[in-house]
């Protein structure tokens, strides 16, 4: 008797092996990045133009058509922007206020997000049912309220009464809250075992672990106190009050011509700052824009 076994397909000693990582990835298609390098040509366009528009004599600045290369490069404009106008005041004025209002945000949204975050007391979602309606409340509806009420507590010109109204916002208070949210509560738990208490955790447990979410916060407010106009403006009664967006508005738009070559020069200095801050910080605002979002 004979035992018939199964057919079976030879071996060749040829073995499959599988595709390597990078063969696997997908390739992205051509025209992808042609829509997003036409987007940052976009972008990028405007604030090119002003930086080079900056060098140019007043008469080319008018000039129909604008050409895009200056034929005479000038810092005629930076000179009169430097010696005409009261620039380091105005410069401190803007920088006290933005970083004042900044400060007041990142550590107040912090805490009042962690409150409404992990913290259980009562009327806890009538607080933050609060908080998003004056998300949906337009600021100019509040500005003259706001304004009267500085009015009467002496605060008009003064650089307090640029920045106290703006300490704590309801953007910074949603931020951190969901940001927070996704901590671990055995972190916090732990943290109490151990005896401390909610100011302490706040500090050593909450804070250090919120770097993006702080970074993130930081910069959308300094750049929203930096380039504000309308609330110092109003607010600011004499020279030695005006920030930087108040000083260029008032000297560069005359009674007779607008002077758009200082007008360019004062917008550089503006957002130079701001870009810096960026650049410094952009790894930070990218994980908590990225991680706040996915909550």
């Amino acid at each position: 008797m004979t035992t018939t076994t199964p057919a079976t397909d030879v071996d060749t000693g040829a073995t499959e092996t599988p595709a390597a990582p990078h063969m696997r990835r997908r390739v992205t298609p051509w025209w992808l990045y042609a829509v997003l390098g036409g987007g940052l040509v976009l972008m990028v366009l405007p604030f090119a133009w002003m930086a080079i528009s900056s060098l140019k004599p007043e008469a080319e600045v008018r000039a129909v058509p604008p050409t895009w290369w200056p034929q005479s490069i000038t810092t005629a404009n930076y000179d009169q922007l430097f010696t005409r106008l009261d620039f380091p005041t105005y410069f401190l004025n803007s920088t006290l206020v933005a970083v004042a209002v900044t400060v007041g945000n990142v550590l107040f949204g912090a805490m009042l997000g962690y409150a409404l975050a992990k913290l259980d007391f009562p009327g806890k979602r009538l607080v933050f049912s609060l908080v998003m309606l004056t998300l949906m409340v337009p600021g100019v509806v509040t500005f003259v309220p706001l304004f009267i009420l500085t009015t009467n507590i002496g605060l008009t010109n003064t650089l307090p009464g640029m920045f106290l109204p703006f300490l704590a916002a309801p953007f910074g208070v949603f931020l951190m809250r969901q940001f927070i949210l996704g901590l671990p509560d055995e972190l916090i738990q732990a943290a109490r075992v151990d005896g401390a208490g909610e100011l302490r955790i706040f500090a050593q447990v909450i804070l250090p672990l919120c770097g993006p979410a702080l970074a993130t916060l930081g910069i959308l407010t300094f750049l929203t106190s930096w380039n504000n106009f309308l609330w110092p403006l109003v607010v600011a009664q004499t020279e030695d009050k005006y920030t930087l967006p108040v000083a260029l508005a008032l000297y560069a738009v005359g009674q007779n011509a607008t002077q758009y070559g200082l007008l360019l020069a004062g917008a550089v200095v503006v957002v130079i700052p701001v870009i810096a801050i960026f650049l410094v910080l952009q790894r930070y605002i990218m994980q908590g824009i990225a991680m706040t979002g996915i909550k």
